[in-house]
């Protein structure tokens, strides 16, 4: 496989704020649809009026982020690798890694159905919870295990997407993924009262209808120029790069869900009003996120360019942008938890109890947007520029910091000191990870000139 490599001038290009935004602005928007179907699955069964129906979608939604978010580096390591093969101007890899990353994603797609017996039954003794929310639970999972594969196939064809930093078609493909979503769990929950079962079904013909739609743009993008022949696609240096990078970003993306899970199963310990109420509340947080994300989106894209095309003054334009407009929207976020959050809670639930207690931690949702905001920046950053061990490293890190504090403020503080310890999870691994950015862009770049 031999390639002329272009000249360095030719890959040379410019971050600006509008280049940034034009990624951000419509991942944001993408990736808020996500959150919102999970304020709509919550509202339609949180007005059922029983909280163990609450939980049963909180855990139920937490098994399936555990097993599908470990599979995330499908998304995020093929934004990586399509953009840095993007900033080379190298059309054959382009296509190359999306064909990597569908096979990836059908194998674990099948694998995830083959063992949903004991990824349930693990879920359900990790995260515990009553028996009313268990059998809630079950009934929600036993339907959406089949969306697996369609969801895995998802991720591939979105990250491909932002990769190319055609962030327009990734806001369509997850509009309408979500969307479709919303409408169907309404038309089931409220329309046939199908409960739990309706949210679950809803999900599964909504992935089915995206990756139908995802691969006809796929085909509609590729009409020009010719796929890569095998012996390109099974590469064994481009597979072992590919797998070492999805090895490190899965244990990251498990080990947040881990830190996600964790704090589920300790608000279940404390019963099914705590459990409903933090469930909302972490509803907040991935609001927050998924705003966050937009602008993480836009690093990861940018940097990953910057990487292929060996520009340093692209990926520090990259850095420097992307936290001025992360920081400003965390302060905004923060200001409108505090302002519309007490509404929101009402909303949600009709339970008085969960309302209550959801009000007295209000506060600490509040705050995540403040302390979590350059984790997310950072993990851009580091996906794109496929500095995958070291973004692990932090990780694990910040989860043996995490439990520490949760076992250490506990006993004084209850459902406070966990989520002190939840928030203290986000601010280390953000500290972390920039102390250590320095040194992995000298190492990729060389020092910049002074």
């Amino acid at each position: 496989m031999s390639r002329t490599a272009p000249d360095p001038s030719q890959l040379a290009f410019a971050v600006t704020h509008r280049s940034v935004l034009a990624i951000a602005v419509p991942m944001t928007l993408a990736y808020l649809s996500t959150p919102l179907l999970g304020v709509v699955d919550m509202t339609v069964i949180g007005r059922m009026g029983d909280a163990a129906l609450l939980g049963g979608i909180a855990i139920g939604g937490i098994i399936f982020d555990l097993v599908f978010t470990t599979f995330n580096f499908l998304r995020s390591g093929t934004t990586g690798l399509t953009a840095q093969a993007f900033g080379a101007k190298n059309e054959e890899e382009i296509r190359a890694t999306l064909l990597r990353a569908m096979i990836l994603a059908a194998i674990g797609g099948g694998l995830v159905v083959l063992l949903q017996v004991p990824l349930l039954e693990l879920g359900l003794w990790f995260l515990g919870g009553s028996d009313d929310v268990q059998s809630a639970t079950t009934r929600y999972f036993d339907v959406r295990i089949y969306s697996a594969p369609f969801l895995l196939a998802n991720y591939a064809i979105l990250g491909w997407f932002i990769g190319l930093g055609r962030a327009g078609t990734g806001l369509v493909l997850q509009l309408f993924l979500n969307g479709l979503n919303i409408v169907l769990s309404l038309w089931f929950v409220i329309g046939f009262g199908w409960s739990v079962e309706g949210v679950a079904f809803a999900t599964v013909l909504s992935e089915i209808s995206a990756t139908i739609a995802g691969l006809a743009l796929v085909f509609a993008s590729t009409r020009h120029g010719r796929w890569p022949a095998a012996s390109v696609i099974f590469d064994r240096r481009l597979l072992m790069r590919m797998m070492a990078v999805n090895r490190d970003i899965m244990i990251r993306s498990f080990t947040l869900l881990y830190a996600f899970a964790f704090f589920m199963a300790r608000s279940a310990d404390q019963g099914d009003t705590v459990l409903a109420a933090n469930a909302l509340l972490e509803k907040f947080i991935m609001v927050a996120a998924f705003f966050l994300d937009g602008l993480a989106t836009a690093a990861e894209q940018l940097a990953g360019r910057a990487v292929g095309a060996r520009h340093r003054p692209a990926f520090d334009r990259t850095l420097r942008l992307t936290a001025l407009w992360s920081f400003s929207l965390a302060a905004m976020l923060a200001v409108l938890f505090w302002v519309l959050g007490p509404y929101l809670i009402d909303f949600m639930t009709t339970a008085p109890e969960v309302r209550e207690t959801a009000s007295n931690y209000l506060v600490w949702a509040i705050l995540t947007p403040l302390l979590g905001v350059l984790a997310f920046q950072m993990d851009g950053v580091f996906i794109g520029a496929t500095w995958s061990a070291t973004m692990r490293n932090m990780m694990l890190l910040s989860l043996a910091l995490y439990l520490a504090a949760y076992y250490a403020l506990f006993p004084y503080l209850g459902n406070h000191g966990l989520w002190l310890a939840f928030l203290l999870f986000f601010g280390i691994r953000g500290v972390s990870l920039l102390a250590a950015c320095r040194r992995r862009a000298a190492e990729t770049f060389g020092e910049p000139r002074t």
